[in-house]
């Protein structure tokens, strides 16, 4: 049986002489050549690619958590992914569930040892940026405390709508954490909170 493939394309803008065609086309191409079965398209059109949600993304990585394909094919990284961290959480999420990654123009395939290499270094690379960004928090912090200004831990905001839709998608309390960027703990916390929230009724007639 040969692998499901999944294609995901993007487009910041409908305008412009953009055109989600140029990418799904290649892609199409590409699977017939590897005699590989198309399963599914994705295709975000008009959406930025440092949206956190993405309505068609988000369809697909619901639908690896149900196995609905074997493969997961971009026209490009930065296409699929807004961030090197992104684009590995993500590829970690697919090598948990046993889904493949290829970037065609890229020429990057997570099945050959050459893709495999890439995401070594990818894991790399985020890791330096999780560095710099800790370094650069903490050299702002020594900065205000020697102006005498109070520091403390800043509170984190969750979006309590984003946890519950990722959620009903059926991702785990820990995914939703990773693609969120903040803690599981917080993640439950607010889920509880969303459900506690009373629900308005219809007024009472006077």
């Amino acid at each position: 049986m040969s692998p499901r493939v999944a294609i995901y394309a993007r487009v910041s803008t409908i305008n412009h002489g953009q055109d989600a065609g140029l990418q799904t086309r290649e892609m199409r191409q590409f699977v017939e050549v590897r005699g590989w079965t198309l399963a599914d398209e994705y295709i975000d059109l008009g959406i930025s690619g440092a949206k956190d949600s993405r309505p068609e993304l988000n369809r697909l990585m619901a639908d690896a958590h149900k196995r609905r394909f074997d493969v997961v094919v971009v026209w490009k990284f930065d296409r699929f992914a807004r961030s090197v961290s992104h684009l590995l959480r993500a590829l970690e999420t697919f090598q948990a569930l046993g889904i493949q990654f290829v970037s065609l123009t890229e020429g990057v395939d997570t099945s050959t040892p050459a893709g495999k290499m890439v995401f070594t270094v990818l894991g790399a690379v985020a890791e330096l940026e999780r560095s710099l960004i800790v370094e650069r928090v903490k050299a702002g912090m020594r900065n205000a405390k020697a102006k005498g200004n109070n520091v403390g831990r800043p509170r984190i905001f969750a979006d309590r709508l984003q946890i519950t839709s990722l959620r009903a998608q059926g991702l785990s309390w820990r995914m939703i954490a990773q693609r969120m960027g903040i803690g599981e703990g917080t993640v439950r916390r607010e889920a509880q909170r969303c459900a506690k929230r009373p629900v308005a009724g219809p007024a009472a007639a006077d």
